[in-house]
């Protein structure tokens, strides 16, 4: 029952798991896609109220700088007296109700002396109009006139507080008055309009984005005209706001309104709420509008329904839990009792009584091949039992073969330790538990060492089999024969008698005459050796000969070549050049040279030793495929030899 309630728990807590990965991912995507969806509404629908707003200045704006400069290029054609002039000012004023103040000023006339200033102005002053001329020349370094004049076109000024009207806050739109044509046109005045900027002040304070959502507008300077924060109108600049609050980005968002830009950004406010902007500027005046909000209001429906949502889908997966896990139970208490069953089979009670089969669904199909298999398991034990008594009986055998045929090959060195005049070393590893190389070294007579070395062409117990008789009859033969090609011969002719499995040797056969240094050799069919010779090993040109065992009555030819004190004759197996690494590369003859090169001036047992490392790091992990066998004599010469 235990295996039941586990299974019902896992099983209901991976549709749970899955579940809520799936709802949370839905929701979370939801969430996302609404948020760029609303950014964008209310980007869109921001950018088209503030572009609405700016267009409503606008026109206002250029209805007063349309009639300002009618007003100058009238000056230009004639020189009306003052009455006239004073009429069309005051006429102006009258068709512009925009328009707070209007007049004209002119550069003093030379001619007069002293000259007389002539500036008429007339504004408004509780629904009548008032002329008030100016008197002085301060006119003259202002700014609403100095400007135009300067620039030679219309130009408004930066906002500014009257003081003549009670602090209201102003811009005057300056036109130039020209005189003359060509290189003699000169800029004899400047007519100008004060513009009250309650109205727009009133228009900008309207815009409001959600609940909170303010706007505020910035002179072409940076200098704040309206903000809900009334310290900051027109006694702080967006720049200076930001030096004083040590916000970089504050100045580099300043740079872009003054230079004319617009754009939707979040924005962190004055007292730190995160919000979004949007600023565009007002293209007569050079101006800035900004509407912000908060950003919390922006997704507050955003997030409210996101709240509902996920309510809803947590009740969703607690019931699907619920009605899971019931079912899950339902399922799997039959299996809780085949479980217990099986408990006891598995700690080797194969009589154990398996529930019984009330049903023909997936557990009761299991139940009966849970007793097929209980039967079966009976049987393949004691089968089992039987075949690893046997295998262990097998295994036994094998390693007394492996003792015997390694008491068959010459394992103690030095060889023959009261012989200076030369030295030789052999190694043999089986890639099985016994194997088909051999070596094998004797003296036929006194002064003339026999060494061989032999590939039986399988592996293992076959192998081994062959390997012995092969041996026997070389010793057998070298030491009544004494010559490599008569030695070849006669084993061959007696291994290919009754050979009905065709199995063949190679073998590289030679002799020593250890007072000369003349080696004497046969081959049949084996890999070429290699003479190191002053520090530089080389393939001997032998000849190939006819393997041993599969023909009888073959011919073998002995070879004869000359050792020098310090010569080695190095003898392997095929298991050295075609071993392999795991991308099946062989080691090959070209690796053998250079290895032997490499340790041409070790003595023997190290320099077996080191290309036998050499091939095992070569195979990489790789297993080996077959017998490596090395057998290496050198020559010293006989201790008399130089005198």
């Amino acid at each position: 029952m235990r295996a039941g309630r586990s299974i019902a728990r896992t099983f209901t807590l991976v549709v749970s798991v899955c579940t809520t990965l799936i709802f949370t991912a839905a929701i979370g995507y939801s969430y996302h896609r609404s948020r760029v969806a609303l950014e964008k509404e209310v980007a869109t629908n921001v950018a088209n109220l503030v572009q609405g707003s700016i267009h409503r200045v606008e026109t206002t704006l250029r209805a007063i700088a349309k009639a300002t400069e009618g007003v100058a290029r009238a000056l230009e054609t004639g020189h009306p007296a003052n009455r006239s002039l004073h009429a069309l000012l005051k006429a102006t004023l009258l068709d512009n109700g925009e328009i707070h103040g209007f007049g004209a000023a002119f550069d003093p006339d030379p001619v007069l002396d002293p000259p007389v200033p002539t500036v008429p102005y007339f504004f408004r002053r509780d629904g009548r109009l008032i002329f008030a001329p100016e008197d002085s020349y301060e006119y003259l370094g202002q700014d609403w006139y100095q400007i135009p004049k300067e620039l030679g076109a219309l130009a408004w000024s930066e906002p500014y507080l009257d003081r003549a009207s009670g602090g209201t806050l102003m811009t005057s739109c300056s036109v130039p008055i020209f005189v003359g044509t060509g290189e003699e046109r000169k800029v004899r005045g400047v007519v100008m309009a004060d513009v009250s900027l309650e109205g727009l002040t009133d228009l900008v304070e309207s815009i409001r984005v959600l609940r909170t959502g303010y706007s505020v507008l910035l002179s072409r300077n940076g200098t704040f005209l309206t903000h809900p924060d009334r310290d900051l109108v027109m006694n702080e600049t967006i720049f200076g706001l930001a030096e004083s609050l040590d916000r970089p980005e504050l100045r580099d968002l300043g740079k872009k309104m003054v230079r004319g830009g617009s754009e939707f950004l979040a924005y962190t406010t004055i007292g730190g709420v995160s919000s979004r902007m949007y600023y565009a500027p007002v293209p007569s005046t050079g101006w800035t509008l900004v509407v912000i909000f908060p950003e919390a209001e922006l997704y507050a429906d955003v997030h409210s329904l996101t709240l509902v949502v996920t309510v809803i889908a947590l009740a969703g997966i607690l019931l699907l839990t619920g009605a899971v896990h019931g079912i899950a139970r339902a399922v799997t208490a039959p299996l809780g009792a085949l479980a217990t069953a099986t408990e006891e089979i598995a700690a080797g009670n194969f009589d154990a009584g398996l529930p019984p089969v009330g049903t023909r669904d997936e557990v009761g199909q299991l139940t009966l091949a849970f007793a097929a298999m209980t039967s079966a398991l009976r049987d393949y034990i004691r089968d089992l039992t039987e075949t690893t008594a046997a295998k262990e009986r097998i295994q036994s055998e094998l390693k007394v073969a492996t003792d015997i045929q390694a008491s068959l090959l010459p394992r103690l060195f030095p060889a023959f330790p009261d012989r200076p005049e030369f030295d030789i070393f052999a190694t043999m590893d089986p890639a099985k538990e016994v194997g088909g190389d051999f070596y094998d070294f004797f003296f036929v007579n006194p002064t003339n060492l026999c060494f061989l070395v032999a590939d039986v062409a399988d592996k293992g117990v076959p192998a081994a089999l062959y390997m012995m008789v092969a041996k026997t009859l070389l010793k057998a033969e070298g030491q009544r024969l004494g010559e490599p090609d008569q030695i070849l011969a006669c084993v061959n002719t007696i291994l290919a008698a009754d050979n009905d499995s065709c199995m063949f040797t190679t073998v590289f056969c030679a002799i020593l005459d250890t007072e000369s240094g003349e080696v004497r050799f046969a081959n049949a069919g084996h890999n070429r050796p290699v003479l190191i010779s002053d520090s530089t090993a080389r393939l001997l040109p032998v000849r190939t000969g006819f393997v041993l065992g599969p023909m009888a009555d073959v011919v073998y030819t002995t070879e004869r070549m000359m050792l020098r004190p310090g010569d080695v004759l190095f003898l392997y197996t095929d298991g050295i050049t075609e071993a392999t690494n795991r991308t099946d590369e062989l080691y090959g003859e070209k690796r053998l040279l250079k290895a032997l090169q490499t340790v041409a001036d070790m003595e023997l047992v190290e320099m077996l030793a080191a290309i036998r490392a050499e091939v095992v790091r070569h195979a990489d992990g790789a297993p080996q495929s077959d017998d490596v066998t090395m057998i290496a004599i050198k020559y010293r010469g006989m201790p008399n030899a130089d005198r």
